[in-house]
C-alpha cells in the first residue's frame, strides 16, 4: 500500500515538472502578452492539479485515521506522502514566482510601450480632431460670412430691382402723359399748320394780287394828295368805273383847273372817261361821289343834251357828253390820305 502511494506521488511530481517545463518553453517562443496568458493558464492547471492532489491527501488522511487492523503502518507512509506533496507544490509555486519575476519587467516594458503608443495615438487623434475642428469652424465662419454677404447683396439687389421697377413704372406713366401731351400738341400743330397753309395760300393770293397791283401801280402817278391811273385799254363807262373800284379807286373827279391841266397833259390826245354823269336825272350832272360840279370845262357845244349821252369824257382838256356804252380810255383817282 505504501509503495502505491509513493508511486502516485512520484507520478504527480513528474507530471507537474513536465507541465512547467512545457509552459516555460512555450513562453520563450511566444510574445510577452501570449506568455502572460499561457502562464495564467498554467497556474490554473497547477492549481487544479494541486486541488486534486489535496483531495487525494484528504482521502488518504481519512483512511489513515480509521482504526483498521493492519493499517497502522500506513501512518508513516501518509506522512512521507504529505512531505513529497508539499515539496512538489512548493516547487511549483517557487518556479511560478520565478517565472513571474523574470517575465514582469519585460511585460511592464511592453505595457509601457503600448501605453506610450496609445497616448501618442490619442494625442495625434486629438490633434487631428482639433485641427479638423478649427478648419471646419474656420470654413463654417467663412461660409457664414460669405452667405451673409450674399444674402445682403441679394437683399440690396432686390431693393434695387424694386426701385428700378418703381422708377420704370413712373417713367412709363410720365412717358404716357408726355405721349398724350405730344399727341395733343401734334394735333394742335397740325391744326395750326392747316391754318398756316390756308393763310399761306391766302397770303400767296394776296401777294399775287399785290404783285399784280404793283405792276399796275407802276402806271399810277401821284399828284397833290391823290394817285391817278390812265388806262391803255378801252372800256365802257360802267366797266371803266368797275375797274377803278376794284382797285380801291373811282373814276376821276376834276375839282379845279390845275387838276384839269394835269389830266390834259397826261392824257394828251386820248379821249378819257371821267366820273361825271346825268344817268339818274337828265341834265342833272353828278360826280361819282354824289357831289355837283362847281365848275366845268365843257366844249362850246357841250353838253348838247342828246338823249343817251349821259356820261362825260375829256378831250384835249375839254369835256363832252357821250353815250355811256361807248368804249374809251379811262382815268382812276385814289386818295393817299
Amino acid at each position: 500500500m505504501k509503495t502505491n502511494f509513493t508511486i502516485k506521488n512520484i507520478l504527480s511530481a513528474v507530471l507537474v515538472s513536465h507541465v512547467l517545463n512545457h509552459t516555460e518553453m512555450s513562453l520563450k517562443k511566444k510574445k510577452p502578452k501570449s506568455r502572460s496568458s499561457e502562464l495564467c493558464r498554467t497556474l490554473d492547471s497547477v492549481t487544479s492539479n494541486n486541488f486534486m492532489f489535496n483531495s487525494s491527501r484528504l482521502d488518504m488522511s481519512y483512511y489513515g485515521n480509521m482504526n483498521i487492523p493492519g493499517t497502522r503502518g500506513m501512518a508513516g507512509d501518509k506522512e512521507e506522502m504529505n512531505i513529497y506533496a508539499n515539496a512538489d507544490v512548493n516547487d511549483v509555486r517557487t518556479e511560478t514566482e520565478n517565472t513571474k519575476r523574470h517575465q514582469t519587467p519585460q511585460h511592464t516594458e511592453s505595457s509601457r510601450a503600448a501605453a506610450v503608443c496609445l497616448v501618442l495615438l490619442c494625442v495625434l487623434l486629438l490633434t487631428a480632431v482639433i485641427v479638423l475642428s478649427v478648419h471646419i469652424h474656420t470654413n463654417n465662419t467663412n461660409y457664414t460670412e460669405k452667405r451673409n454677404e450674399l444674402l445682403t447683396r441679394n437683399t440690396n439687389l432686390t431693393e434695387e430691382r424694386e426701385q428700378l421697377l418703381t422708377t420704370i413704372e413712373a417713367l412709363k406713366d410720365q412717358q404716357a402723359i408726355k405721349n398724350e401731351d405730344f399727341t395733343a400738341e401734334k394735333r394742335e400743330l397740325l391744326s395750326k399748320n392747316d391754318n398756316l397753309m390756308k393763310q399761306s395760300e391766302q397770303l400767296n393770293q394776296e401777294n399775287n394780287d399785290l404783285r399784280k397791283r404793283l405792276g399796275e401801280m407802276e402806271k399810277w402817278k401821284c399828284y397833290q394828295s391823290s394817285l391817278y391811273y390812265l388806262s391803255s385799254e378801252r372800256k365802257s363807262w360802267a366797266e371803266s368805273r368797275r375797274y377803278c373800284t376794284e382797285r380801291g379807286a373811282d373814276l376821276i373827279i376834276i375839282n379845279n383847273r390845275e387838276e384839269q391841266e394835269f389830266v390834259r397833259k397826261w392824257s394828251d390826245k386820248y379821249r378819257v372817261w371821267i366820273g361825271l354823269t346825268d344817268s339818274d336825272v337828265e341834265d342833272s350832272w353828278k360826280w361819282v361821289d354824289g357831289s355837283t360840279p362847281t365848275s366845268g370845262f365843257w366844249m362850246s357845244t357841250e353838253p348838247n343834251g342828246y338823249r343817251g349821252e349821259n356820261c362825260v369824257l375829256t378831250v384835249v382838256g375839254e369835256w363832252a357828253d357821250y353815250p355811256c356804252t361807248e368804249e374809251f380810255n379811262w382815268m382812276c383817282e385814289r386818295s393817299t390820305v
